[in-house]
């Protein structure tokens, strides 16, 4: 015996699995988003935290945790703010952070995108074997380097300053960003460069006009990694920064020793050194994801 199926039942059959798939779908999507906005919130409340113990008096630092507020939110204040932007050591190391993390970001985008230019789309004897260097020193630590730069810069007369701190910055930035930059500019069309020259363009023209607009969205991942790198940095700056060009990390990490008598001036410190990072972030996040899945899908 045969069973037949009319093409009633299959278009009813279609319908409810259509119908039964929408609604796994959007309850499995639902699902998810309750799930991240959990996982965000987890993920912010030590950062909410440290703020609203920035904000708190500092005669109740002893009496409670910084959730006391919602019982008690007479003990905000900006007192603690004031005293931060008057301490003067507090507001030299965050100028020094800024002497340093700028340069230090600029070169670093500027020197890798001519670099990764020239190793995607400039012939030249052993281009290959360079780039190949290039990826080998993404492995090589920090750490290794520190000793034999300490003397390079005694030697050279410039142990101590800020440009010690920015040229390590920007040497062990530089492997990769080439590696980056040059694998995101690879991607862009041959014909387009081709056409460009035809137009008489030369190569920096092309770079500066052609090859850096198409690739903002990773010269902004770039510049964010860099930035946030250099900003947050302790070691590099503990090693090679004197102590009149500390920055404030350092400075930070100086009050945390005093921690009993300077909490007043290490909560709000550590707020403001982190509100700098996120503002870039967020200023350069539409461009974000464009820039590290660069070349992922061609």
């Amino acid at each position: 015996m045969t069973t037949t199926t009319s093409g009633s039942d299959l278009v009813t059959g279609a319908i409810n699995r259509g119908l039964a798939a929408r609604i796994a779908a959007r309850a499995g999507g639902g699902v998810l988003r309750i799930f991240l906005i959990v996982v965000a919130l987890l993920w912010l409340l030590p950062t909410f935290g440290l703020l609203v113990e920035s904000l708190r008096n500092s005669g109740t630092y002893t009496s409670g945790g910084w959730w006391d507020v919602f019982s008690h939110p007479a003990q905000l204040t900006w007192s603690n703010y004031s005293q931060l932007f008057a301490n003067h050591a507090i507001t030299s190391s965050f100028w020094n952070t800024v002497k340093i993390t700028v340069p230090a970001t600029f070169f670093v985008i500027l020197i890798g995108a001519a670099a990764g230019y020239a190793f995607a789309w400039i012939e030249f004897p052993g281009r290959d074997w360079y780039f190949l260097i290039v990826v080998g020193l993404l492995v090589i630590p920090l750490q290794i380097a520190l000793i034999p730069v300490v003397k390079l810069y005694n030697w050279l007369g410039i142990s101590g300053s800020l440009l010690s701190v920015i040229i390590f910055h920007v040497a062990f930035g530089l492997p990769f960003a080439i590696f980056l930059l040059r694998n995101y500019f690879a991607g862009i069309p041959r014909d387009l460069m081709e056409a460009a020259r035809l137009d008489g363009a030369r190569e920096g023209r092309i770079f500066f006009k052609v090859v850096l607009p198409l690739g903002l969205p990773a010269v902004a991942s770039l510049a964010i990694f860099q930035f946030l790198w250099v900003w947050n940095d302790l070691l590099v700056a503990l090693v090679f920064a004197s102590p009149t060009n500390q920055p404030l990390t350092v400075e930070l990490a100086e009050q945390t020793r005093q921690f009993g008598s300077s909490i007043d001036i290490l909560a709000p410190g550590a707020f403001f050194s982190l509100v700098i990072p996120l503002i870039v972030f967020l200023a350069f996040q539409r461009f974000f994801v464009q820039g590290v899945t660069a070349g992922s899908v061609k």
